[in-house]
């Protein structure tokens, strides 16, 4: 069975980035420009570590998930971070 993660990575300036994959361990691989891809954003940013991640069963729910974090201030989503 299939696993969605959202997760929160920590930007070399401190920054926070918010995403949706399916293998946690490739997409940071990719951030940090192990092979092509990555968000625009984190490309200049790096390198960038696993701050947070959380796990879901379906994608519909790791998207809304991932679309809610992203509406949290930074400090909201220290918190979130903080808490774990």
């Amino acid at each position: 069975m299939e696993k969605f993660f959202v997760y929160l990575l920590r930007c070399n300036d401190g920054t926070l980035y918010t995403g949706y994959t399916t293998d946690l361990d490739a997409r940071i691989r990719v951030h940090n420009g192990e092979g092509k891809g990555g968000a625009k954003y984190t490309r200049s940013r790096r390198p960038v570590t696993l701050a947070y991640f959380e796990e879901y069963e379906d994608k519909s729910t790791a998207l809304r998930r991932e679309c809610e974090i992203k509406k949290l201030s930074k400090a909201e989503k220290e918190a979130l971070i903080g808490d774990k």
